[in-house]
């Protein structure tokens, strides 16, 4: 089985959608995806990364399922309108030498009051429900396969809900995704799942964060904030 991850097209947040930017960006995307064997197509209900996948989904003649589970994870501070970004903890991490593979960041001023680890929850347990269908049952660090899927899944969502996935499945503190993969707009992770009925698996990486394709469109492709 493989999962393709896709990060939505520049958006407006305000509106939630597409921006002049982002539809180029998405459109980018899906030529570059075209010729994907592709089998499902997934969508967080953001309409943001609805959008960018219609135009996967235009290429391939497919239907897009909404997955609420992949909307974007809520950064505030538990009962203030403040907001932190968590690319901006890990940030702060590096330059004062903190570890950002800290196995109890939970805990750390920087994410244990926060709303954020309620949303992180929910896409986790929502994502491991989700792929238990297609025959992988979370146990422990790994995955138990439960049947045989060849299948290839795309997934269109968001910076932080993706990334929150890819810390879970890879057994990697979240503050280290966040250092180490910020997702371009549109950029593309792939992860693979090999192996025989019965067996633990886990992920292997193909590509990571490869945005190539909107190249010659922006000056740049910030991950946004």
């Amino acid at each position: 089985m493989k999962i393709i991850f896709v990060r939505h097209g520049h958006p407006d947040y305000k509106k939630d959608c597409l921006t002049e930017r982002g539809h180029p960006q998405a459109e980018a995307a899906a030529e570059r995806l075209k010729d994907e064997k592709v089998d499902k197509i997934f969508s967080s209900t953001c309409g943001r990364a609805y959008e960018t996948a219609q135009h996967i989904a235009a290429h391939h003649n497919m239907d897009i399922t909404q997955l609420e589970f992949m909307r974007e994870i809520d950064w505030g501070i538990r009962g203030s309108d403040d907001f932190v970004h968590p690319w901006d903890c890990a940030d702060e991490w590096v330059l004062h030498g903190n570890s950002v593979v800290n196995s109890d960041w939970r805990n750390t001023p920087e994410y244990k009051d926060k709303t954020f680890l309620e949303n992180y929850d929910k896409v986790l347990n929502g994502f491991d429900k989700w792929v238990e269908a297609f025959g992988l049952q979370r146990e422990g660090d790994y995955y138990r396969i439960t049947k045989e899927n060849d299948d290839t899944i795309m997934m269109v969502s968001h910076g932080g809900s993706s990334s929150a996935v890819l810390s879970h499945i890879l057994n990697v503190p979240f503050p280290f995704v966040c250092q180490t993969i910020r997702p371009y707009f549109t950029a593309i992770t792939v992860v693979s799942f090999y192996g025989k009925i019965g067996e633990l698996t886990a992920p292997k990486l193909e590509l990571v964060n490869d945005a190539r394709h909107t190249e010659g469109l922006d000056k740049e492709n910030s991950f946004g904030k």
